[in-house]
């Protein structure tokens, strides 16, 4: 039942209320995924700013957590705009490599379970499928399984921070 009602929660690969066709969005890599679907500017703008595009639209495959552009705006006033500096990147890369997974982590694997996964980052990251939804850290699953040809985006709805 937790399973059925999560898959229906993320439907057919909808992020931030936004369809997206499966067969369009496994054809493009992660980086053009979250382009084509408009709800990541900003997160697009940080993976760029952190020199991070090479990266993700490499083979993988990736798991990725994915703030939208409303996570983003619900940080403290500034944040985004002082990490986006030249002279922050080592933070940025940091916490924008603490949403990646190095391996593709379907939501069929995270409901009705507890576990930590490994970032890129270095960090391991709580995942909660327990109840009503995933929560991935402090933040909830709001989209799962948006297929890229590289791996994965599920869609979040804070950005996370890494602890260290």
């Amino acid at each position: 039942m937790l399973r059925r009602n999560f898959l229906t929660v993320i439907g057919a690969a909808m992020i931030a209320g936004t369809a997206m066709s499966p067969a369009k969005a496994a054809d493009m890599d992660i980086v053009d995924t979250a382009v084509a679907n408009g709800s990541f500017t900003t997160l697009v703008a940080a993976v760029q700013a952190a020199g991070l595009v090479d990266t993700l639209k490499g083979k993988g495959p990736f798991t990725v957590f994915a703030p939208t552009d409303e996570a983003f705006a619900a940080l403290p006033d500034g944040t985004v705009e002082t990490l986006l500096k030249p002279e922050n990147k080592d933070q940025l890369v940091q916490i924008l490599t603490y949403h990646v997974v190095p391996a593709k982590v379907m939501s069929g694997e995270l409901a009705g379970k507890r576990t930590k996964v490994l970032t890129v980052e270095g960090e391991r990251l709580s995942v909660n499928g327990m109840g009503n939804g995933v929560k991935v850290g402090s933040s909830k699953v709001v989209a799962a399984d948006v297929g890229a040809s590289n791996g994965v985006i599920h869609v979040i709805d804070k950005v996370l921070i890494p602890e260290g």
